[in-house]
């Protein structure tokens, strides 16, 4: 009963789990790509970015514009 008093609730958290595990902050971050984005990578290189008199940025598919643009 005397420790419910006087542990603030994340002091709980951190008492039941133990302190967070932040690795090494200042290693650079390695991306490994799994099939999910692999096959997205795939996806989207089908398609090509256009941009309107506006400046407004679309995707348009590759078969879709003319042969003179691909």
């Amino acid at each position: 009963m005397a420790l419910r008093q006087h542990l603030h609730p994340t002091s709980w958290a951190r008492f039941l789990f133990g302190p967070a595990s932040r690795g090494d902050y200042t290693a650079p971050v390695v991306h490994k790509n799994d099939d999910f984005e692999q096959a997205s990578a795939m996806e989207l290189a089908g398609f090509e970015v256009e941009t309107d008199a506006q400046g407004h940025h679309y995707a348009v598919r590759k078969e879709d514009l003319p042969k003179e643009e691909v």
